[in-house]
C-alpha cells in the first residue's frame, strides 16, 4: 500500500474521533515525523514573512517602512508562530493569529524563538525581516527568561493575540487591519467556508492603506511525503471519490488558480499583483485528469503555488 493512502486512512479515521487534532499531532509526531520545525520549514515562512512584508510596502502610500503594518492578521498560524514574530520584530503593534484551535504552546513558541535567536546569530536573520529597535532586545529577553514567564507573558510581549474564532465572524472593527495574511491555508478550505472567510477579510482590513497577501500551495499534499505520487495525484478523483479520501483533520480542496481568480471576482477583491508558480505541464500529463479539470487548459492547472496580492484601495 502507498505511504498516501495509508495516511490518507488514519486521517480519516482520526477525523472522526473526539479531540482528533490532538490526536493527528501525536501521529505526526511519532509517526510521519511532520510536526518538528526543521530549518526547511522555518526558513520557508521566515521568507513568507518577507514577502508579506515587501508586498504591503510595495503596495501601500505609507511613507516608510516603519509605518507598515501596524496591524497584522494572520490565518492559520499553526504549531509554530513564526510569520507572527517577524511581523512583531518589522514593527508591527498589534499581531491577530485566527485558527479554528489553539495548536500551540508554551514549548512551540519556546522552539520558534529559539530559531529567531539562531538566525539572528548565524547573521542571516536581517536577510529576512528589518529588525526595529527594540524589538529584537525584546526576543532575546524572552529566550533568557523563558522559563519563568508563561505562554500568556510571551504573547503579551510579543504583541500577538490568538482570536480562536470563526474566521467568517471576526471579532475586530471595520477598516482595523493593515495586513491580513495567510500561509498555505487557503487550499484547506472548501470555497463555501473560503467565499464569506476572505468577504469578512474585506471587512476588516483598512481600505486606504491596506494590504492583504496569501500564498496558496496548489499541490496534492499527500505527495510532499509520498515521492512515489506526483503533486497533481488528486486530481484524477471524481469529486465522490475524493469525499471519500479527503479527511477534516488535513482537507485540501483541490481548487485551482483560475477558481481563486474567480472568487477573488465575485467579491469584488482585487488582485493587484499575482506571483505564479508554472508547475510542471509534462508531470500533469501522466495524470488522467478528471472531468472537473479536464476542460481547464493544462498550463492554468499545472500552476502549483501561487501568491495573491490585493491593495484595497484599488477595490
Amino acid at each position: 500500500m502507498k505511504k498516501w493512502v495509508l495516511k490518507a486512512i488514519v486521517q480519516k479515521i482520526i477525523s472522526y474521533l473526539p479531540m482528533g487534532n490532538k490526536i493527528n499531532y501525536l501521529f505526526q509526531k511519532y509517526i510521519t515525523k511532520g510536526v518538528y520545525l526543521t530549518d526547511e520549514y522555518f526558513y520557508d515562512r521566515l521568507g513568507h514573512a518577507r514577502d508579506h512584508l515587501n508586498a504591503g510596502h510595495a503596495h501601500t502610500h505609507t511613507h516608510t517602512h516603519t509605518d507598515f503594518p501596524k496591524s497584522c492578521l494572520e490565518l492559520g498560524t499553526g504549531w509554530y508562530p513564526i510569520v507572527p514574530i517577524g511581523f512583531f520584530l518589522a514593527g508591527a503593534e498589534k499581531i491577530y493569529s485566527v485558527d479554528i484551535s489553539f495548536l500551540t504552546s508554551k514549548e512551540r513558541i519556546t522552539t520558534t524563538i529559539s530559531r529567531f535567536v539562531d538566525a539572528h546569530q548565524k547573521g542571516v536573520l536581517s536577510d529576512y525581516v528589518k529588525v526595529q529597535e527594540g524589538r529584537l532586545a525584546i526576543l532575546l529577553e524572552c529566550f533568557d527568561n523563558i522559563e519563568e514567564l508563561s505562554l500568556e507573558d510571551i504573547l503579551r510581549k510579543l504583541k500577538i493575540e490568538y482570536l480562536i474564532t470563526d474566521a467568517r465572524k471576526l471579532p475586530l472593527p471595520d477598516n482595523s487591519i493593515d495586513l491580513v495574511n495567510s500561509n498555505n491555508t487557503f487550499e484547506h478550505i472548501y470555497p463555501e467556508i473560503l467565499t464569506p472567510i476572505l468577504k469578512e477579510f474585506k471587512r476588516v482590513v483598512n481600505k486606504e492603506h491596506g494590504v492583504m497577501s496569501h500564498f496558496i500551495d496548489m499541490s496534492d499534499h499527500f505527495a510532499h511525503f509520498d515521492h512515489s505520487i506526483n503533486v497533481y495525484n488528486f486530481l484524477q478523483f471524481t469529486n465522490r471519490q475524493w469525499r471519500w479520501i479527503d479527511n477534516s483533520i488535513q482537507p485540501q480542496s483541490r481548487l485551482r488558480i483560475d477558481d481563486y481568480r474567480h472568487i477573488y471576482h465575485q467579491l469584488g477583491i482585487p488582485i493587484s499583483e499575482e506571483k505564479n508558480r508554472p508547475g510542471d505541464v509534462d508531470a500533469l500529463k501522466t495524470i488522467k485528469l478528471d472531468e472537473r479539470f479536464v476542460t481547464k487548459p493544462l498550463d492554468v492547472v499545472a500552476i502549483s503555488h501561487c501568491q495573491f496580492i490585493s491593495k484595497m484601495k484599488d477595490a
